[in-house]
This record gives C-alpha cells, sequence and structure tokens, in this order.
C-alpha cells in the first residue's frame, strides 16, 4: 500500500490504521517470525532474573483484573503487568535483536504488548504478525529519523520508540481509524522515555518494560475516545524535534509499504552489546584457532566504530548488566574460557579472578570507517610478539544471519538455562506455524512455566 502526501503524523497513522495481512510480503512474514522466535528464547532466559522478580514482586500488589501470561512464571497477571515484565524478560540481557541502522531492539516492546492483547480479545495468527510488523516498522523509521543524534545525547532508542511500534501494533488489533491511531501515536509521545545511563542497571528495564505496557495503554486510550494532539511527531513541540536534531522526516514515509524493516533486523550468537560481537567472534578466533590464552596477553588494542567505545569502554564493571557492555569484561572471559555465552555475561561471573585481568590494559582505537559490526583485535603477547584478528562482518550481522535453525537451537538452549519448566519445541513449533492459528493468544500457554 503506497503512502500518502500528508504530514508525517497523518502519514503513519493512514498506513497503520489500513495494514492488512494481504500487503505484507512473504519475506518479511518469515522474518517476523524469527525475530519472535529470537524473542521467546531471550524472555525465557531471562524470566527469572532477579530485576524481574523483583519488579513482579511490586506488580503484584497493583494486579488488574486478567489473567495474562508472563513468560516463564507460572501465575499470569494482568495485560499492562504482562506487556511490561514480558518486554523486561526479553531484553534483560542485551540478548534480543538489533536493528543494525538504529540499535533498537524492536521487538521487546512490541511483541509483549500484542501478545497480551491477543490474550484480552480474539486475534488469529495472520492479524497478530501483520501487526508485529507494523510496530517494528514504525520504530525503526522512528529511529532513522532521529539517528544517531538521538541515541548519541542519552536517550535510550528502543525504550523511547518503542513506546510508537508497541502504540502503532495494538491499534491496528483494535480496529483504531486513522484519526484515533494518531492519537495512539500521541498518547505514545507522552509516554516516550529511557535513558542511556540506565545501561549496566536494573533501571534499563523499566523503559523497555514502559515501552510495551505504555504503547498497550495508549492504543486502549484512543479506542476509548481519549484524544491526542493533531501533530505528535513532526509538531513544533512533538517527538521529532524534542527528540531529535535535524530529524530526516523524509525516512519516516519513503517506500513506506515498499520497503520493511524488518529486513534490517539481526539476531545475536552472544548477549552482550550488538558492538562487542566482532569483539567476541576475533577472541574465539584468537582462543581456538591461535592457541591463544589470557595469561599470555600483556595489552589489548580493539579498532572499531566510535560507537565499540563510547558503549563498551568498562573497565571494571561491577555486575553481569554492566558486563555485557563492557570489551574488557569480554575479552578476559572469552580469552579465559573460549566460550561467550550467558555464563560468562552472569553476576557469578564477576567472582572469576580472571574477570578483571585486562581492566587496565585495553586500548580503543575509534575509526568511523568500520561498521558497527566490524572490528579489529591485536593482541601484545607477553614474549613480545603480536598477533591480530580482523572480522569484517560478524555471525549474527546482516551479511552473515543466523540461520532459522540456529534460532531453533538458541530458544532450546536459552530455555534450558533459564530453567522455567517450559517446553521448548511445542513452543518452536507453534512460532513457526503462527500465520495458521486462528488464536494468536493460546500461543502463550506454551510459554508458560512451572511453579
Amino acid at each position: 500500500m503506497a503512502a500518502t502526501s500528508t504530514g508525517a503524523s497523518a502519514t503513519l497513522a493512514t498506513f497503520a490504521a489500513g495494514l492488512r495481512w494481504a500487503d505484507v510480503p512473504q519475506a518479511v512474514r518469515h522474518e517476523a517470525k524469527r525475530s519472535l522466535v529470537n524473542f521467546f528464547g531471550t524472555a525465557l532466559a531471562g524470566c527469572r532474573d532477579p530485576a524481574i522478580t523483583t519488579a513482579a514482586s511490586v506488580f503484584a500488589d497493583f494486579r488488574a483484573a486478567g489473567d495474562c501470561t508472563v513468560i516463564g512464571r507460572a501465575a499470569g497477571t494482568d495485560a499492562l503487568h504482562a506487556a511490561s515484565l514480558n518486554a523486561m524478560a526479553g531484553n534483560v540481557f542485551d540478548f534480543d535483536d538489533t536493528h543494525m541502522p538504529t540499535i533498537i531492539h524492536p521487538t521487546a516492546p512490541v511483541a509483549p504488548a500484542v501478545f497480551a492483547l491477543a490474550q484480552m480479545q480474539p486475534v488469529s495468527g495472520q492479524a497478530l504478525l501483520t501487526a508485529f510488523a507494523l510496530g517494528v516498522e514504525i520504530e525503526c523509521r522512528l529511529g532513522n529519523a532521529v539517528s544517531p543524534w538521538h541515541y548519541q545525547r542519552g536517550w535510550h532508542i528502543t525504550s523511547t520508540c518503542g513506546v510508537f511500534g508497541a502504540a502503532a501494533a495494538c491499534g491496528l488489533l483494535l480496529g483504531l481509524d486513522e484519526e484515533r491511531m494518531n492519537w495512539a501515536l500521541g498518547h505514545a509521545s507522552a509516554q516516550s522515555s529511557g535513558l542511556v545511563e540506565t545501561l549496566g542497571s536494573m533501571a534499563k528495564s523499566i523503559g523497555v518494560g514502559n515501552s510495551a505496557s505504555n504503547g498497550l495503554l495508549s492504543a486502549l486510550l484512543a479506542q476509548r475516545g481519549f484524544e491526542g494532539p493533531a501533530l505528535p511527531l513532526e509538531g513544533q513541540r512533538g517527538f521529532l524535534r524534542v527528540m531529535g536534531d535535524n530529524a530526516d522526516l523524509a525516512s519516516l514515509t519513503q517506500g513506506l509499504g515498499e520497503r520493511w524493516e524488518l529486513s534490517n533486523n539481526t539476531y545475536k550468537p552472544y548477549p552482550c552489546g550488538v558492538v562487542l560481537n566482532p569483539v567476541i567472534e576475533a577472541c574465539l578466533a584468537l582462543y581456538h584457532e591461535d592457541g591463544v590464552r589470557l595469561e599470555q596477553v600483556e595489552g589489548v588494542e580493539l579498532t572499531g566504530h566510535p560507537l565499540l567505545r563510547e558503549r563498551t569502554d568498562r573497565a571494571r564493571p561491577r555486575s553481569g548488566r554492566e558486563a555485557q557492555v563492557s570489551g574488557q569484561h569480554a575479552i578476559a572471559m572469552v580469552l579465559s574460557r573460549g566460550r561467550a555465552g550467558l555464563d560468562e555475561f552472569s553476576d557469578a561471573s564477576m567472582q572469576d579472578a580472571t574477570a578483571s585481568a585486562l581492566s587496565s590494559r585495553v586500548r580503543f582505537n575509534d575509526d568511523p570507517a568500520y561498521a558497527i559490526e566490524a572490528a579489529q583485535v591485536l593482541l601484545h603477547l607477553r614474549d613480545g610478539t603480536r598477533v591480530s584478528r580482523h572480522i569484517a562482518a560478524a555471525r549474527g550481522s546482516l551479511q552473515g544471519p543466523l540461520a532459522d535453525a540456529d534460532l531453533d537451537a538458541k530458544l532450546r538452549e536459552l530455555c534450558r538455562w533459564g530453567n522455567s519448566g517450559c517446553e521448548a519445541q511445542p513452543l518452536i513449533d507453534a512460532l513457526w506455524s503462527l500465520d495458521s492459528r486462528t488464536d494468536a493468544g493460546s500461543l502463550m500457554l506454551l510459554a508458560a512455566g512451572r511453579a
């Protein structure tokens, strides 16, 4: 379907209100399923993280009517709290998907919102996949419009843009017309928040959880006639002007319905900030192929995109969360253990004496010519020799994407790691066949854990 020539807010609202299953290309439908397989895996791994457990205990004091599934947990809750907790669980380990142009984690804000709504009212699998693809499209196009200034200024782009995606996706499932869809985007703009400063702490999960629950709330308010601003995006004090710098309005609508942002989605093989993927891959090669061990290393030089230093120059992480965005920790773990799984980025890994071995011996070299998924690791060894590895495109990048079978294996592994008692294979089968299900919400029961 083609975009109209009106303003950005109205154009996106019109597109969102009118999108149908037939408008979504087959490749995009398949990528939507891939995103959901990856999401449920990361959520099942994170479902019993202390941050999620603490949030769930607080939310329980304010539980409303309803019984929506909380992934990996036996007890359900109301839709808004379920959306929030499931978004937190999917993102807590930074193991979820990444939209490469913006570094948005697109599925965590949108999928929990639409699945919560699907447990409130009848929603077919095709309708849910359509809404999910729409939500990713809206949030990522907004991310494109405000990048890179938005993130560099300190806004956590997954949270700030994700709330719009959740609002649009839920608005489609609720059957909002163009006017009310625009209101939903307006309500989302009033709740767009999240700071990069929270990364490495439990507080990061607040913004991601709110993006899902507030997006759902935005659509429900609009459905009941709760009015919003006419120009929530491009208005004089709208999202784009307040939260961006010289926002690229054209990127919001160019090729709308023809070029889909899900085609730029990627899935991580390692549970850390995406900019560390090539660093880890280089270190794995140095360990397994060159036989280098941590005790041999005198110093390290990392060369990569400036975002590598900005995000991961953390010499002494204090927790597993901070370790997920610490280049020093990642290199030390891989060169001492030869692997990079959840155990290597856990709170327990902080007790490993080797974790801080490189805290003062890693130098970051910024090179804007490097892609985010590329890096070079140069090791200075104690015997005076040097050895290096250059990764042009890390595994899991757009140039080297994980296969469907890799995503299945990731879900199985993370399901086991999370110890929720959930059966992985029935959930995997249901996700790949989601477009044939008449009741998408029933799939959530397969993701519920045991007490």
